[in-house]
């Protein structure tokens, strides 16, 4: 049996860090994945000949150190790549009635854009002595 998810998409909203009463670091941002729309089978588009997207949230939760990382270098809009699993989750709500979350617990982050502490560096100072091919 397996449970594993693997999602491309941008951040929604910048990283939020939390510790636990025990000490436990976590980590939650939300990312955005998108799809075309299809209809009959067919990709939609709109009037101006774009393609319809639609597009669907996912709470993404990342633990210790994965979560400092995230937290460190991640902002809203950044494009990472998400391995993981599902994890569901019930409780009770104040009024009695059942409720139901879905959540992705990560286990691995990729940077697909730059983070935001190399978007400051300077481009002509990063050494490219190892690329030259021979």
């Amino acid at each position: 049996m397996q449970n594993i998810v693997i999602l491309a998409g941008n951040i929604g909203q910048s990283p939020e860090v939390r510790t636990t009463q025990s000490g436990t670091k976590i980590t939650n941002f939300s990312l955005a994945t998108s799809r075309p729309r299809l209809s009959e089978g067919r990709v939609q588009r709109d009037e101006n000949g774009y393609r319809v997207m639609d597009t669907e949230w996912h709470r993404i939760t990342c633990f210790n150190g994965l979560g400092k990382t995230v937290a460190e270098h991640c902002e809203k809009g950044m494009k990472v790549l998400v391995h993981g699993r599902i994890h569901y989750t019930k409780w009770i709500d104040s009024m009695g009635n059942d409720r139901y979350g879905c959540e992705i617990i990560a286990e691995k982050v990729d940077f697909l854009s730059r983070p935001k502490s190399a978007e400051n560096e300077n481009p002509e100072l990063v050494d490219r002595d190892d690329e030259i091919p021979f």
